[in-house]
């Protein structure tokens, strides 16, 4: 049977994927983010999964507004880096598991009815690429398979953070019923408080930020209840994303074991927010 090996939360800002591309983790801007995230380095290379399923949102890459699933899964064989402009990130192209993607697919529409869109071709952006390689670095080949989950957090009507928590309970439990003997690990991403336009252009909270850190450890419940309105007004705009961690977390025992806890400000305008979880 298929074997959950634990769960990553954390923010994917683009500047973090341009540092690394461009050899800048160890300036004296970049070292202390980059240092802070070695030790969830270190637990992705103890545990050795043989997939991430990446729960990301796409940033008007491979979806636009004329299409705009509320989640959307990658059923391909790959999964190659988005040109956003400035040329796709040097990063492998993402190697799938359809087999898996399916499996999981199944499970949710059928057995959860949770509406799913499947999706057959699929470039991803600096929003899964750039958790890749906080944690595998800059491989010639990622070291595991990747399935994309793709989160609508851009265009209103967002999910809510409750309907993400149920997401992720559902996803363990189709794992936990796959018949083939892998390890699957879940990446939550997302930015922490981070507002990109406006008046409140470059809001940072971190008392909020570290609020919702705590959350997520002792009492996940306690966030599915927050609304839209609160994380818009405490978090910006752009912080929105941080229900997508609540996938991850809602995947996990109601227990977990704490592996690795990392806040820095700044990584470019926003908060960098890192947590590593095991089951209890």
């Amino acid at each position: 049977m298929a074997r959950f090996v634990g769960g990553v939360g954390t923010s994917h800002v683009p500047s973090i994927g341009a540092a690394i591309d461009h050899g800048k983790t160890q300036e004296p801007y970049w070292k202390p983010l980059f240092d802070g995230v070695k030790a969830a380095r270190d637990w992705i290379d103890e545990v050795k999964p043989d997939v991430v399923i990446v729960v990301y949102n796409d940033h008007a890459s491979r979806f636009g507004l004329d299409v705009t699933p509320t989640f959307a899964i990658g059923v391909a064989d790959q999964f190659p880096p988005h040109d956003e402009g400035y040329g796709p990130r040097p990063v492998p192209a993402c190697q799938g598991d359809p087999a898996l993607a399916w499996h999981l697919t199944e499970s949710l529409i059928l057995n959860d009815e949770i509406d799913l869109t499947m999706v057959g071709e699929m470039s991803v952006d600096h929003g899964l690429t750039v958790p890749l390689s906080l944690l595998f670095g800059q491989p010639d080949l990622w070291p595991c398979r990747v399935i994309p989950l793709c989160v609508n957090v851009i265009q209103y009507p967002q999910p809510t953070a409750l309907r993400c928590f149920k997401l992720g309970q559902a996803l363990r439990r189709a794992i936990d019923s796959y018949g083939p003997d892998i390890k699957v690990a879940v990446l939550g991403t997302g930015g922490m408080s981070h507002q990109l336009q406006g008046e409140r252009a470059g809001l940072i909270n971190a008392p909020y930020d570290n609020q919702w850190l705590d959350g997520m450890v002792s009492d996940p419940l306690s966030l599915t209840k927050i609304g839209h309105t609160e994380l818009l007004r405490e978090a910006g705009s752009e912080g929105l994303e941080i229900i997508m961690w609540l996938i991850m977390r809602g995947a996990m025992n109601e227990t977990v074991r704490q592996i690795h806890r990392f806040y820095h400000v700044p990584a470019s305008n926003t908060a960098y927010g890192l947590l590593v979880l095991e089951d209890a």
